[in-house]
């Protein structure tokens, strides 16, 4: 794994050790609620909210909290006891044990791909953390599809550069139902006189020479005059580019180190 990546996955872990205010959680579908009423013990209700929005709790019955955030769910269940006349002065507090409505999926390339739900305000780089950073074969790219007002987009987000500049305004905010896909490491070939043919991760600005030693190097036979590079344009023409050490490689080529003939 590379140094540079070793430390992205370090940095995003540290940002997802933030907490979030448990107040700005907004309650939904499938979410399990602890709530408690100071000095009414006799009142201790775990409850699922149901698909209309709603748990049953003693004394006032149903409550559709649905929608709601927690602060907001605990002076509904306070104000109904009051009004009801079963408490003067109720201090409700409530505790998510199971947040279901809330989450966001996280898939590719990263260590633990799932779902994972926002408690609270949760951004981009965070809920990567979450996923245990990007793996070995993870890009520096990530894509993340959202819906808004009934509209999905998708953005392509620079996590190395983003993170590199420390232009942490790029962390965008997450809700439910969004979804980050990490892609793989952009690919080019090398085959011929290298010790180790095959596959190799394309980096930033990568050159022909740089691309020689991810194969090891050259083998007894081979040469570094006369490389080649074969490539598609764009419309999917094969193209054959004789190779100079210092040209660029992009994703998809296929180098071609030959057989020296002295």
């Amino acid at each position: 794994m590379k140094r540079w990546m070793v430390g992205l996955v370090a940095l995003v872990l540290a940002l997802g050790c933030q907490l979030s205010q448990a107040a700005d959680v907004v309650l939904g579908t499938g979410d399990v609620l602890k709530v408690s009423v100071y000095g009414s013990p006799d009142l201790l209700t775990e409850a699922r909210i149901s698909e209309a929005g709603r748990i049953t709790f003693p004394l006032i019955g149903q409550v559709e909290l649905g929608g709601l955030t927690v602060a907001a769910a605990e002076q509904k269940i306070s104000g109904m006891l009051e009004k009801g006349g079963f408490l003067r002065q109720a201090q409700v507090n409530i505790l998510v044990t199971v947040m279901s409505s809330q989450q966001v999926s996280v898939l590719g390339q990263v260590n633990r791909p799932g779902r994972y739900p926002i408690d609270g305000q949760r951004g981009f780089l965070d809920m990567l953390a979450q996923a245990g950073g990007i793996g070995a074969d993870g890009g520096e790219t990530a894509v993340l599809i959202r819906t808004r007002n009934g509209k999905t987009t998708k953005e392509v987000v620079d996590v190395v550069d983003m993170v590199r500049s420390a232009d942490l305004t790029r962390d965008l905010s997450l809700a439910g139902g969004d979804v980050i896909f990490v892609e793989r490491a952009p690919r080019a070939y090398i085959y011929g006189e290298v010790q180790r043919p095959g596959p190799f991760r394309v980096e930033r600005s990568m050159t022909v020479l740089q691309a020689l030693s991810t194969g090891g190097g050259l083998t007894p036979r081979g040469t570094e005059r006369g490389m080649r590079i074969k490539r598609r344009d764009a419309s999917g023409k094969i193209q054959i580019i004789e190779a100079k050490q210092d040209d660029l490689i992009l994703v998809d080529d296929v180098v071609y180190v030959q057989e020296s003939l002295f």
